[in-house]
């Protein structure tokens, strides 16, 4: 690119960065209360409309609820001609609200409130709320990808992961626990004891097939998982693959270490999980496993899963060369 290029492409990025900096824009602003501290929510839910307010938003607030319709109240904000979705809570609610707005003209915003906050830090958007709330302004709208999972006559996309085998089946009592439900610990200690390995057939989109036994398979688009478990590389929301982990030979005590322990960008990965990088891939497993995906339980048996390409807009941090520029702009203004 020549001087002039470049000088030309600078003033862009600033009359842009400008332009965003001075017009109010609507958004749905989706809110969980039940994420993170319930006590702080009031309290937390004031102080994030006041600062969408500072960066020259109209926020319009909608509560969830545990059977809220999330097509619905797309379908209907679309309608108003707003198509900024800003979710603040954790990866459950994020993940909900992807799914519902992927493929559509409308942009996913995050403020992450939740426990783990696995999508902020695969996406590597910060974890306090007011550096949060500025990507929304001072960020670039990015589409990634996300998987696609095929179970019988429904179709479902997904942001995260999806689990075949004690994963699903531990996920519910985990949750619960997580939460401070501790009475579901004997749930958990119970689904564990009782659960079987099964026989685990992977068919690949290269016409690779795999068979194992096995408690586990893993289909991810983030790095992260879990507890903050590293599956993938820093760009595996956007590099038109899904990660495969077959969990083969760990036994159920190692599995649950894993799960628990996290995982350390610096860290080797385990020789005994058998990592694949694949477009589609079919499961079949027998005895037949639980399946679920971004924690929604879909059944048992087989299923089809496949790449879903720059399937959702999402507001990304930039460079940390533009970002300066537009918080210098913002000053002035």
């Amino acid at each position: 690119m020549n001087k002039a290029c470049e000088k030309g492409f600078a003033v862009k990025m600033e009359n842009e960065i400008y332009y965003w900096g001075k017009r109010r824009r609507r958004a749905k602003l989706i809110f969980n209360p039940a994420s993170g501290s319930a006590n702080a929510s009031p309290v937390q839910l004031m102080n994030i409309i006041s600062m969408l307010q500072e960066w020259k938003f109209i926020p319009e607030v909608y509560l969830t609820e545990p059977d809220s319709d999330y097509a619905k109240m797309v379908q209907e904000t679309l309608v108003q001609g707003v198509n900024l979705f800003v979710v603040c809570g954790g990866d459950g609610t994020i993940s909900a609200v992807a799914r519902e707005i992927a493929g559509l003209p409308a942009t996913l915003g995050i403020i992450p409130t939740g426990t783990q906050n696995n999508i902020a830090l695969s996406l590597n958007i910060p974890q306090d709320i007011p550096s949060a709330i500025s990507i929304l302004r001072l960020g670039e709208r990015v589409k990634i990808d996300m998987g696609m999972v095929v179970y019988g006559d429904m179709k479902m996309p997904f942001l995260e992961v999806c689990s075949v085998g004690l994963m699903s089946s531990l996920f519910s009592a985990g949750d619960d626990i997580q939460h401070g439900h501790f009475e579901r610990v004997g749930d958990f200690l119970a689904t564990l004891v009782s659960s079987t390995h099964s026989k685990i057939k992977l068919s690949m989109d290269d016409r690779r097939e795999i068979v194992r036994m096995g408690h586990v398979v893993l289909v991810t688009n983030m790095p992260h998982v879990g507890r903050n478990y590293r599956v993938g590389n820093k760009a595996a929301f956007k590099d038109g693959l899904l990660d495969v982990l077959l969990f083969s030979n760990l036994n159920k005590i190692n599995l649950l270490g894993c799960a628990l322990k996290g995982s350390d960008i610096s860290e080797v990965e385990d020789p005994r999980i058998e990592h694949y990088h694949v477009h589609k891939v079919d499961i079949e497993t027998m005895p037949p496993m639980q399946i679920m995906a971004d924690s929604v339980p879909l059944g048992t048996g087989a299923v089809h899963i496949e790449m879903n390409r720059r399937a959702l807009a999402v507001m990304l941090p930039r460079s940390q060369k533009e970002n300066k520029q537009a918080r210098n702009q913002k000053k002035n203004d």
